[in-house]
């Protein structure tokens, strides 16, 4: 089944995805990098920094643990 996203949540996905990049780029870290670090999938992280995944909370704590950052330092 497919949720259709109002343009805000769209916007709320986004802006995590820029975040979640600034973060990595700040670390000097790729995205194959931060996959191997996390344990997630590249393509998936990818999808994430583009707005276009709706990323669960496990997995948000898993990127907060491989960036060293407390989990709020995603939604600044």
């Amino acid at each position: 089944m497919e949720t259709t996203l109002t343009p805000e949540q769209k916007t709320d996905l986004q802006k995590f995805g820029r975040r979640l990049a600034l973060l990595r780029k700040e670390r000097g870290w790729s995205q194959e990098r931060l996959a191997l670090e996390s344990g997630l999938a590249r393509s998936y992280l990818g999808g994430v920094e583009r707005g276009q995944r709706n990323i669960a909370l496990l997995n948000i704590l898993r990127l907060a643990r491989s960036l060293e950052c407390e989990p709020n330092e995603l939604f600044s």
